[in-house]
C-alpha cells in the first residue's frame, strides 16, 4: 500500500497548488471538493504530470455527514493516509446581525467542525502508526477579531488555537500538526466572500501573494514539522503587531480594512 495524502478543497487556489507539490513528492492523492468537473480535470492533470494515483470524492463539507464519508472512502480504498490537508473553507462579509444565519452556520461547519472531525478521525491512525502529518489552513485573521467578517475571523482563530494544542498533544508520537496562516492570497476566496472591493485587497504596501508561493511555504513547514507558519514577511509583522496593540485599536483597524468599498 502506497503513502497517501488527503486534501480538502484540493482543486483550486492553495489546495490545488498543495496537491501538485505533494504529488511531486510521490504521494498518491485523495482530492475532495464539491465540483466534480474540477475534480476530474485536476485528476487528469496530476496523473499525467506525476507518477501517482489520484482518487476523487465529491463532498460538501457543510454537510455534517461529509467528514465520515471522507474517512470511510479512504478506509475502503485501503489508503495509508500519511498527510491530511484541511484546506477547504469559505468566508462571508457584512454585519453579523444582517447575515444569513444558515450560511453562517454552514461556514462554522466547514471551517471549524469538519476540520476538527477530520483531524480526529485520521489522527488516531497516525498516532497508532507513529507517523503522519496534518496541515490545517487558517489565516492571519486568526490573530485578531474581524468586524464585518466576525464569524470567519473567529473560526480561523479556532483553527490556530486548536492546531497548536493538538501539535503539543501528539508531537512525541511521531505525528506533527502544522497550521498555515496566509494573508490575502490570489484565489477565488474574495469573490465568494463578496469582498473584491475591500481595502484589504487594495493595499499597495501589502500586495496579495500568489497561491503557489503560499502553498510552498505551507508545505515546507509541514515537511519540517513546524507548528505554525505565517506566509510572507509583511503578514508575519502584522500578526506580531497585534500582540502589542490595544484591542480597541485592533478592532477598529480590522473593521476599516474589511469595509467593502
Amino acid at each position: 500500500m502506497t503513502k497517501t495524502a488527503i486534501i480538502t478543497g484540493g482543486t483550486v487556489g492553495i489546495g490545488y497548488e498543495l496537491s501538485k507539490l505533494i504529488a511531486a513528492d510521490g504521494y498518491d492523492l485523495i482530492l475532495v471538493a464539491r465540483n466534480e468537473k474540477n475534480l476530474k480535470s485536476v485528476k487528469r492533470e496530476i496523473e499525467s504530470s506525476y507518477r501517482v494515483k489520484v482518487e476523487t470524492l465529491s463532498a460538501d463539507l457543510s454537510d455534517p455527514k461529509a467528514p465520515k464519508k471522507i474517512f470511510d472512502f479512504a478506509k475502503k480504498s485501503k489508503a495509508i493516509v500519511e498527510i491530511l490537508v484541511n484546506n477547504a473553507g469559505f468566508g462571508t462579509s457584512g454585519r453579523f446581525d444582517r447575515m444569513d444565519l444558515a450560511k453562517e452556520l454552514d461556514m462554522i461547519q466547514v471551517n471549524v467542525t469538519a476540520l476538527a472531525e477530520l483531524t480526529h478521525r485520521f489522527l488516531q491512525g497516525m498516532v497508532e502508526r507513529k507517523r503522519g502529518k496534518i496541515l490545517n489552513v487558517a489565516s492571519t485573521s486568526s490573530f485578531q477579531p474581524g468586524p464585518n467578517m466576525a464569524n470567519y475571523y473567529a473560526g480561523k482563530a479556532y483553527v490556530l488555537s486548536f492546531s497548536e494544542a493538538v501539535y503539543e498533544d501528539v508531537k512525541d508520537d511521531g505525528v506533527t500538526v502544522t497550521v498555515l496562516c496566509p494573508g490575502p492570497t490570489k484565489t477565488e476566496f474574495f469573490e465568494r466572500a463578496e469582498i473584491t472591493k475591500s481595502k484589504l485587497l487594495n493595499n499597495p504596501l501589502a500586495p496579495m501573494m500568489s497561491a503557489d508561493s503560499v502553498a510552498k511555504i505551507g508545505y515546507d513547514a509541514l515537511k519540517k514539522g513546524k507548528p505554525v507558519v505565517i506566509a510572507g514577511v509583511f503578514n508575519w509583522l502584522l500578526a506580531q503587531s497585534v500582540r502589542f496593540t490595544p484591542r480597541l485599536v485592533v478592532r477598529k483597524i480590522a473593521k476599516f480594512i474589511n469595509q467593502n468599498g
